[in-house]
């Protein structure tokens, strides 16, 4: 078990979605994405919420809610239409990088904060990786929890203060793990020891 015990002073964490420059579909990267938020009480006695009641946060329509946030851009700016909505889907997308990928990596925040919850994504990667894309972000993306807020990153900032469930795609040559945990920027304890493999 991964001991995230640092986390638990705070009441209240932003949902964000990576994206890398692979023009797939992460939580929303290319071509299917539903994401679900499953809203449970944190404390029994001082919440009103059926454990069983599911949060859409994705409208199918619309990037109402959410905030991208593109390195060396501000926040809401959208470089390059990179996240956008098309048939139903929220995708990202890089036809207007020009082939320059420039380490302009992104995320998308939700609007809310959510404090104790389960999640379910539907996500698929398709196309090619950006020509200048780094090769650790072939078919990788992710969900980033526990995060900072996207009003406190940095412009030329790459990634968030977060601990990111990373979602892979296969390479087609063998298995690949996902689900991983990746900590841009925090510590874990794993089996009782700093662990800082990723």
């Amino acid at each position: 078990m991964v001991n995230v015990s640092k986390f638990k002073y705070f009441s209240k964490f932003k949902i964000l979605i990576r994206h890398s420059p692979f023009p797939f579909m992460l939580l929303f990267q290319q071509r299917i994405i539903t994401l679900f938020l499953l809203v449970t009480p944190l404390f029994i006695h001082t919440q009103d919420v059926a454990p069983k009641e599911w949060t859409q946060l994705f409208d199918g329509k619309t990037l109402n809610g959410w905030m991208p946030k593109i390195r060396h851009n501000a926040l809401n700016d959208n470089f390059g239409n990179t996240f956008r909505v098309e048939d139903g889907m929220m995708k990202v997308r890089y036809d207007a990088y020009n082939d320059q990928f420039q380490e302009r990596f992104g995320h998308i925040f939700y609007k809310d904060k959510f404090s104790y919850y389960r999640f379910a994504v539907e996500y698929r990667f398709v196309g090619d990786q950006v020509k200048d894309g780094p090769g650790w972000a072939t078919r990788n993306s992710g969900v980033m929890i526990h995060c900072q807020s996207p009003q406190s990153m940095l412009k030329d900032q790459d990634f968030p203060i977060s601990i990111e469930v990373q979602l892979l795609g296969g390479l087609g040559k063998g298995p690949r793990p996902t689900c991983n945990v990746c900590t841009p920027g925090t510590d874990l304890v794993y089996a009782g020891k700093p662990d800082t493999r990723h």
